[in-house]
């Protein structure tokens, strides 16, 4: 099994990040379980605006698209302003959009057989919306597929900044670890069914 971390920080690398941490932790737990994986940080990489799966004129999505297509299982990690994901998650859901249009020959999304994930820092909301986009782009999520970190109402501590990480938070990382390489390893197994109906 593959897994592979798309980080929608808006920070550039090497900067520090809470989603980056988050999204590590949760790859830690894959290896346990005997995965491997990558963490890309997407702002390091020029993806243009656009619901194509290559907009042309330096855009570096296809190359971040082979990544997914690579993977079994692909875990979005993004902060939330305001409500809602960062402007860089947006992109990239915007971006998988154009996988409604890819299909196999049997007529299946290519992105069926593959199971999503979630890690949020900053509000919980955010994180069940980041999850819906997934698995209208194709993917599946196992039960207790997000993580997150919240913290508590008008506090300015980031994630990254902790002593520790809280237990209801390791908890909930390690739910989703277990439970989204079981599902991975399901479809492995045995693929969704053909989409087109027999002749």
């Amino acid at each position: 099994m593959r897994a592979l971390s798309l980080v929608c920080t808006l920070h550039a690398s090497p900067a520090s990040s809470s989603s980056h941490l988050l999204a590590e932790q949760v790859m830690a737990q894959f290896r346990d379980l005997g995965a491997d994986g990558e963490v890309v940080r997407v702002a390091d990489f020029d993806v243009r605006p656009g619901v194509e799966l290559d907009m042309g004129q330096g855009d570096q999505w296809p190359q971040l698209r082979a990544k997914v297509m690579g993977a079994d299982i692909v875990l979005i990690a993004t902060p939330i302003w305001l409500g809602h994901a960062s402007s860089v998650c947006q992109r990239v859901l915007e971006r998988l959009d154009a996988e409604l249009s890819e299909n196999d020959d049997e007529g299946r999304l290519l992105t069926y057989n593959k199971v999503a994930a979630v890690a949020v820092v900053g509000n919980e909301d955010g994180a069940h919306k980041v999850s819906t986009a997934l698995s209208d782009a194709g993917f599946s999520l196992a039960p207790g597929a997000v993580t997150y970190w919240a913290g508590e109402a008008q506090q300015g501590t980031d994630y990254q900044d902790l002593d520790a990480t809280p237990d209801s938070v390791a908890s909930t990382t390690h739910t989703l670890a277990v439970n989204t390489l079981h599902l991975a390893r399901q479809l492995a197994r045995n693929p969704y069914p053909p989409s087109l109906k027999a002749a």
